[in-house]
């Protein structure tokens, strides 16, 4: 279990055998801002990939901002994770929306994937 500072590498999705069983088998929860794929895996820590669209936002400092809210959320919330793999992806307005709509919003939907165990 992790910090809430780092992001070490046993909480990320690495390769793309993991990012493919996320893609293939998984529950998806989504609202204005997110699309979160959620795997029940056999491991007891939860993990993390991104998959931020340059297509969805257009500028670097953008995805990056996008990037750090997901990771920033997922390590707060870790625990209530525990034994998923999930992907993280982003919608068309999160590139507008502000720090605190994008935080609020991915925080209610980690809780929406746990509930529909």
């Amino acid at each position: 279990m992790c910090n809430n500072t780092t992001f070490p590498r046993d909480v990320r999705l690495l390769d793309g055998a993991s990012y493919g069983t996320v893609f293939k088998k998984n529950r998806r929860v989504t609202n204005r801002y997110w699309i979160v794929l959620g795997h029940q895996s056999q491991s007891q820590t939860s993990r993390l990939g991104l998959a931020i669209a340059k297509k969805r936002a257009k500028r670097a400092v953008d995805r990056n901002l996008i990037k750090r809210i997901a990771r920033e959320s997922f390590r707060h919330n870790q625990l209530l994770l525990k034994g998923f793999d999930v992907v993280v992806m982003n919608k068309d307005p999160a590139a507008k929306a502000t720090s605190i709509e994008l935080r609020q919003s991915l925080d209610t939907l980690w809780v929406d994937l746990t509930k529909k165990k």
